[in-house]
């Protein structure tokens, strides 16, 4: 499972000219799976999303956690996220997981986050044609795998 955040000041998702939904303060969070995630690559990104410190403190130093921040979180799935580019110019997608697994996985990663955010917890539409719009504060954005934990 590899994720994206990019931690924003706003940031809000479209279906169709329709907003989905939107966040303040937090991170915008692009949720890649792959044919082998289960559910315990959920159980290790999740906590470490929502204990990630790199909001500022009172002197300006990314120390505080999304959780002590009380940050809000906008979960967008993105099977591009396993785009491999070894051969041609076109990528292939074969590594991302199908919809019928991924789909759960992504309901999985959303319902842990919801119950462990202290800030509200949004989503896009699972395989839609999404408009992201965000402000990407600092800017700050960190790529996770739950297979390479670095």
């Amino acid at each position: 499972m590899r994720v994206v955040l990019q931690r924003v000041t706003n940031a809000s998702v479209s279906v169709m000219g329709n907003c989905v939904g939107s966040i303040g303060n937090g991170f915008l969070v692009l949720l890649g799976m792959e044919h082998d995630d289960t559910a315990e690559d959920v159980d290790y990104l999740v906590p470490k999303i929502v204990r990630m410190r790199v909001f500022n403190d009172t002197e300006g130093k990314m120390n505080v956690s999304a959780e002590d921040n009380q940050a809000d979180f906008l979960v967008v799935s993105q099977f591009t996220l396993y785009a491999s580019t070894k051969k041609g110019n076109r990528p292939s997608f074969v590594q991302a997981a199908r919809p019928e697994k991924a789909v759960p996985l992504y309901q999985l990663f959303t319902d842990k986050l919801q119950a462990l955010a202290t800030g509200k917890v949004e989503n896009g539409v699972f395989g839609a044609d999404m408009k992201v719009e965000l402000v990407n504060d600092g800017p700050v954005t960190i790529w996770l795998d739950s297979k390479r934990k670095e």
